[in-house]
């Protein structure tokens, strides 16, 4: 088994941050546990821009598949209005560890 990690960035709309982090902890957050997703951390910075880790253990490749379940899921097709109505930019990167065990 082995855990691999997304970092994601996002640039949220001028003065939607607020009601950003309120569906993404009502509505995202949960449910990405739900799919075996783990949070690592999640960060504002500044006034525009939201950083999160999220990390899926399983074997290479798992996270994809999951990121596709969670996504084409009924659940998440289902949240109306799109929490990412509030988002500008999405970015995500597929992260791999360095420091030495």
């Amino acid at each position: 088994m082995t855990v691999e990690y997304m970092l994601r960035d996002y640039r949220v709309r001028p003065g939607e941050m607020e009601e950003w982090l309120g569906e993404w902890a009502e509505k995202i957050y949960p449910l990405r546990l739900k799919f075996g997703f783990v949070v690592v951390g999640a960060w504002r910075v500044g006034d525009d821009r939201f950083v999160w880790i999220l990390g899926h253990e399983g074997k290479k490749g798992d996270f994809e598949r999951a990121n596709e379940k969670y996504y084409n899921s009924k659940e998440r097709k289902a949240m109306k209005p799109d929490p990412a109505r509030h988002l500008s930019e999405i970015k995500h990167w597929m992260m791999s560890g360095v420091v030495p065990d």
